[in-house]
């Protein structure tokens, strides 16, 4: 397991977690790009820093607060990691917990792509892993 891509990812977590958006900007590659999962009312992509910064700013302002919670093993497929995910928001409306998977490529230590999926297994699948490999690798 690529200790550094799960530590990078990992950060970029932390980061979000406590708002430190500057932080999230840092770990981010130039050329990023963010692909929503299907069905996301923007649905993107979203191409480069400004661009992705600026969604997820749209997106944060929506809520009073904000988290994302891994609920499932870091795991490791060369460039690529993913991990399920539970995203807990609370704003004027209700309060909601929203489910996915997020896969990360990272690139020289930074974050090159991100890509959301609703099914872990397909998310596993983008990495070319079932999730027996998933779980046999933890």
């Amino acid at each position: 397991m690529s200790q550094e891509n799960v530590e990078v990812v990992r950060a970029a977590l932390a980061a979000w977690n406590v708002g430190n958006m500057d932080a999230v900007r840092a770990l981010l590659d130039p050329d990023v790009i963010l692909r929503p999962p299907e069905g996301w009312p923007e649905p993107g992509p979203y191409l480069g820093q400004e661009a992705v910064m600026r969604e997820w700013g749209q997106v944060r302002e929506t809520w009073r607060a904000d988290a994302v919670e891994p609920t499932s093993d870091f795991v490791d497929a060369a460039d690529r990691v993913a991990v399920r995910v539970i995203w807990r928001t609370a704003g004027s409306g209700p309060e909601s917990n929203i489910e996915l998977t997020v896969v990360w490529t990272t690139r020289n230590g930074r974050i090159s792509v991100i890509e959301y999926f609703w099914d872990h297994a397909e998310a596993l699948e983008a990495v070319g892993l079932s999730e027996q490999d998933a779980h046999a690798g933890s």
